[in-house]
């Protein structure tokens, strides 16, 4: 395997950038070709280092995803019901994956559509922004299942790595009238069952890769990943209460044309 230091930096890449709607996804191709760490092996450890994301989402929303499991009377999103907007937010996205899977893998993980995914992305968030008028749901017990179902359909343009489903979701959830710090805390929540979702996939056909050696490699991502999403949950949604979305379209234009100069 490679250098710890590797696991390290692709960590903190991906656990800052998972759910920041700048696309891990993209920031993990891009430092994989400048570090030199491609290939199948670095495919499948940046799927097992998303599980550390993943679970910083699981410990910060403990109480949310306890009232999944343990309906809550105080909360009407949770038991079933919780579970239901859940399934829909993650249906659309989950389908069109499984059929598009080998041509996304194919054709759409390299520097140059990763770059036109955060240009692109940018625009929408800025026109989405501009939009944004109306807000009428204010925290997550408002959400309904036309809205989950919404966000679901706006989630499947994550699936174009660099596009990010964190903003795709964001700005989902605000188009369809939902407050921009609500839009953030549905879109962490929801990514939990999409993201191990295609985890367990990836993993139950690549796992044969790793070697006793590699496990300590893949701990260290995985660690510093969750420590990083952490930090980065909290982070944004503190901006988000003072800003707009508008400041990380300005930074996926600004790297967008750098990518396609340097790499």
């Amino acid at each position: 395997m490679a250098p710890w230091y590797i696991a390290v930096i692709l960590g903190i890449v991906e656990g800052l950038t998972e759910f920041l709607p700048i696309s891990s996804t993209g920031h993990l191709i891009i430092t994989g070709h400048l570090l030199d760490f491609t290939g199948p092996k670095a495919e499948t450890f940046e799927i097992v280092i998303q599980l550390g994301a993943i679970l910083a989402v699981v410990v910060l929303y403990w109480d949310r995803f306890l009232g999944l499991l343990r309906p809550n009377s105080n909360q009407k999103f949770s038991g079933i019901y919780g579970l239901w907007l859940l399934f829909l937010t993650s249906l659309p996205a989950s389908i069109l994956g499984l059929l598009t899977h080998s041509y996304i893998k194919q054709y759409l993980f390299s520097p140059t559509t990763v770059a036109i995914a955060l240009a692109v992305g940018a625009v929408l968030i800025f026109i989405v922004e501009g939009m944004n008028k109306s807000e009428k749901t204010i925290s997550l017990d408002e959400i309904t299942p036309k809205l989950a179902l919404g966000i679901g359909l706006f989630q499947c343009l994550a699936l174009w790595p660099g596009f990010s489903r964190s903003a795709a979701t964001i700005m989902g959830g605000m188009l369809l009238g939902a407050r921009r710090t609500v839009a953030a805390e549905y879109s962490f929540i929801a990514a939990v069952p999409i993201m191990f979702a295609a985890t367990g996939y990836d993993l139950s056909k690549n796992y044969q890769l790793f070697h006793g050696g590699d496990f300590l490699f893949l701990f260290i991502g995985f660690f510093v990943s969750f420590i990083s999403a952490w930090l980065a949950i909290k982070g944004f949604i503190y901006l988000l209460g003072k800003l707009t979305l508008r400041p990380f379209a300005i930074y996926r234009l600004a790297l967008a044309p750098l990518i396609l100069l340097y790499l």
